[in-house]
């Protein structure tokens, strides 16, 4: 069904490439063993929490890049500057597969409560490693755990970042303010949602993570199919955000090597990288949007 502008019109001044009417990230989330380090250092000592992570690296990760070899698609690995350092191999082979590397925190650490210079601390040194193992600086952010202070998006600017894919308040890439001030720096936001994330639908860790019923990979996949489906309706950006140790299993790899097939055939839809989705947008004239805190009057 095409673009019904009547019924779902683009917001002002936003525009796809002559003849894509939505466009689809799908993208990883490398987070290996550092995603509980992160917020559970005492995992460190658990040998089936980091067993059940190394999955990753191990087996996951080329299980997906020869997936994503077979569909000829090009996309977004956000990796966590210790991932790097510690599985390094790993992480070259998805550069050198020719994926985008996009930077995800040191070891995964959530900003949330932290002061300014321990936030910065965290994007250097996540920064610093990539450089060291795979000779790169990233243009994309991704926030660990998705967790953002309100001035995390001028840190990012000032440290050379081009685009942030971390905030659910829009169905459509926007240019993101990193002040009020006239001229300041400005972000390309790739906008992301709960509902596009493997983690709350497939994984299962006791003690550490929802005990709800691991999903089916043929349910899972039916609904992210719904969500795309509604979101190539109101011409908006479809990120779907998968963890290699989550749906890097066989049954799950499989059903979302179907859905990504299933994506491909739709007509006007366009399958891009971060990177990629970032550069079009920064051609278009978009008031940038700026975030501040809530006012709460007493």
């Amino acid at each position: 069904m095409p673009h019904d502008d009547t019924r779902h019109p683009l917001p002002p001044g936003f525009r796809w490439p002559d003849g894509v009417r939505a466009a689809a990230l799908f993208s990883f989330d490398v987070d290996a063993e550092a995603v509980m380090l992160g917020d559970h250092p005492e995992t460190g000592r658990h040998l089936d929490v980091i067993g059940h992570q190394r999955y990753g690296p191990k087996v996951a990760v080329p299980r997906i890049l020869r997936m994503l070899d077979r569909l000829r698609l090009r996309t977004t690995f956000f990796v966590p500057g210790w991932v790097a350092e510690t599985w390094p191999d790993v992480v070259r082979s998805v550069r050198d597969a020719g994926h985008e590397i996009g930077h995800h925190g040191y070891l995964h650490e959530s900003v949330r409560g932290v002061d300014e210079e321990t936030e910065i601390g965290y994007l250097r040194r996540g920064l610093a490693a990539l450089d060291e193992v795979l000779g790169l600086r990233p243009t994309g952010y991704r926030a660990p755990s998705w967790d953002m202070n309100f001035r995390t998006p001028a840190l990012l600017a000032r440290e050379g970042f081009r685009y942030d894919s971390a905030l659910m308040d829009s169905d459509h890439p926007y240019r993101l303010a990193t002040s009020a001030e006239p001229g300041s720096p400005t972000l390309i936001e790739l906008p992301v949602h709960w509902s596009l994330d493997d983690w709350n639908r497939y994984n299962y860790l006791p003690g550490f993570t929802s005990s709800s019923p691991i999903g089916r990979p043929s349910e899972v996949c039916a609904a992210w199919a719904e969500e795309l489906d509604a979101i190539v309706e109101v011409g908006g950006l479809y990120a779907l955000t998968m963890h290699p140790c989550v749906s890097g299993r066989p049954a799950r790899a499989a059903a979302a090597e179907r859905l990504i097939e299933r994506a491909a055939a739709i007509d006007g839809l366009w399958l891009a990288t971060g990177d990629e989705l970032a550069a079009w947008v920064e051609t278009l004239d978009l008031p940038p949007v700026l975030h501040e805190p809530p006012v709460i009057r007493p």
